[in-house]
């Protein structure tokens, strides 16, 4: 694990803008802090890719404030944030980002990602500040001035990296990352116009407070909701999944506890956002780890090449940085999860909306944007409930869709209607208008409403079947309610106790409610 760390850590500090020591910083924190106040066996805190590229996309919109401090204060914020999420136990909001849109926002911060490795990969210096597509556009552009030199050495290391996957055992990223070093020394690359990382200090290991004025405080403080979402949702997308994998259960809100810790610790030790990435917490569970002590041993050997080979880290080519960026994303490329999401025809408009978002509108704005896409497509999915009218099965009790059983009997008299979706503001006028179109095509004198998705019902949706009723007896018909929740009974049993609130309405079952009326 500390071969794979090592690499990512360097790389990733390169891609939010940072001296290598500040990623080698958070991974300590991250490892140490998690290991103290995480439940989880598998889960690796450590910069991750996605994390990286947020908050550096978040920090230049500090003004005012220099790049490192406002990334400081970025990590301290949002370890702050989580705490807080944490203490007030609001573990459930990771809900609120689907799976869908978080693989499309993680396969477009890839994409970003690989994009802003290209002025690197290629000797082009340092880009114009720009968003992926026209930082695309840019680098294009430069074509006659991309250099021989770069592109060869950055080829000759992803000639290695793809030789060295036949054998998934070895730390093939930190071995690329020793020859590339080992042959820089022998080679003199500046020589042939070759960038390499240059010095890397020794982080301090001392705790450092950004000096920031309260107006920039309140910015960052704004900033770091995007990057809280995205570490939250990726970190327990991670470790839920693998503790399904084992049969356990993590409970969120200790998890949100243990990720603010780690950034908080990560931010005063001078380190950057930290979280649980997919692809090092699937290596840590496929290498074998049967408790929180792997990490702590991946710490170890983080520690180790910290005192004792740093200074090496001055000789790495950044064409050779730039390729194990791209090759520890490797993961968060592939098109599979997504081909799997489109072939089931569902959330594909989340999907391509959520990368559209971040190639769009930049990483911070296109997560941000991403997660309201999550919460508007669940809002008008419940927003349109769809009506079936329900027939019994012969010789049961069961009332099934009678469009779908052509041998389910109807009740004589009887329209029985069932609500595919939960009763409440945004869908209860919609869903009354509905069922008053099934009645003008029917000649039944009594309907049952099936509410058997509705546990609870707000104002509007009470108000809404209150007016239903009394539609319903001018028309010299009744409404009877079946499934009804105990929340639900309650309810109408206060708010009309001597309309639909009375006992001899509300049913348990549909099959009930047939026999009353039979």
């Amino acid at each position: 694990m500390a071969g794979l760390l090592l690499p990512e850590a360097v790389a990733y500090a390169g891609l939010a803008r940072l001296p290598a020591s500040h990623g080698l910083m958070a991974c300590v924190a991250g490892l140490a802090l998690y290991a103290l106040a995480g439940r989880s066996r598998d889960a690796i805190v450590s910069p991750t890719s996605s994390s990286a590229s947020m908050a550096a996309a978040a920090a230049v919109g500090v003004a005012g404030v220099p790049f490192v401090d406002a990334m400081l204060a970025l990590t301290l914020a949002a370890g702050g944030l989580l705490l807080l999420l944490s203490l007030t136990r609001q573990g459930q909001l990771s809900a609120y980002v689907s799976r869908p849109v978080l693989r499309g926002v993680a396969f477009a911060v890839a994409l970003t990602v690989v994009i802003r490795q290209l002025p690197d990969l290629l000797g082009l210096g340092t880009p114009p500040p720009l968003d992926p597509l026209p930082l695309l556009g840019w680098v294009l552009r430069q074509a006659p001035a991309w250099h021989g030199s770069s592109l060869l050495v950055a080829g000759l290391a992803g000639a290695l990296v793809l030789a060295l996957r036949r054998w998934p055992q070895w730390p093939g990223l930190l071995l690329v990352m020793l020859a590339a070093i080992t042959g820089a020394q022998a080679v003199d690359l500046p020589a042939l116009g070759v960038q390499q990382v240059g010095v890397v200090p020794m982080p301090a290991f001392a705790l450092h407070l950004p000096d920031l004025g309260r107006e920039a405080w309140l910015r960052v403080l704004e900033l770091s909701v995007g990057v809280v979402v995205l570490l939250f949702a990726e970190s327990w997308g991670s470790v839920r999944s693998l503790a399904l994998r084992r049969g356990e259960r993590l409970d969120a809100d200790r998890e949100l506890l243990a990720l603010g810790l780690a950034n908080l610790g990560s931010g005063l030790l001078q380190g950057m956002p930290v979280g649980a990435g997919f692809s090092a917490s699937v290596a840590n569970h496929s290498a074998g780890a049967s408790s929180r002590r792997a990490g702590l041993v991946a710490l170890a050997g983080v520690l180790l090449f910290m005192l004792f080979a740093l200074p090496a880290l001055a000789w790495l080519p950044r064409p050779v940085l730039a390729v194990v960026v791209i090759a520890a994303l490797g993961h968060a490329l592939s098109l599979r999860p997504l081909r799997a999401i489109w072939q089931l025809r569902r959330d594909r408009a989340a999907v391509v909306g959520a990368v559209a978002a971040v190639l769009l509108l930049g990483l911070l704005h296109g997560m941000l944007v991403a997660v309201a896409l999550s919460i508007v497509a669940a809002l008008r999915g419940f927003s349109r409930p769809k009506l079936l009218e329900l027939a019994q099965l012969p010789g049961t009790r069961d009332f099934v869709d009678r469009g779908e059983h052509a041998d389910a009997q109807p009740v004589d008299g009887v329209l029985i209607l069932r609500l595919q979706a939960p009763l409440f503001f945004a869908s209860a006028e919609r869903a009354v208008s509905e069922v008053g179109a099934w009645l003008e095509g029917s000649q039944a004198r009594t309907l049952v409403l099936s509410l058997e998705e509705s546990p609870d019902l707000d104002s509007t949706a009470l108000e809404c079947l209150l007016e239903l009723d009394a539609r319903l007896a001018r028309d010299g018909r009744r409404l009877l309610l079946a499934r009804v929740k105990e929340r639900v009974r309650r309810l109408l049993e206060a708010a009309d106790p001597d309309g639909l609130g009375r006992g001899d309405r509300l049913f348990w079952s549909v099959a009930d409610a047939a026999d009353g009326l039979r």
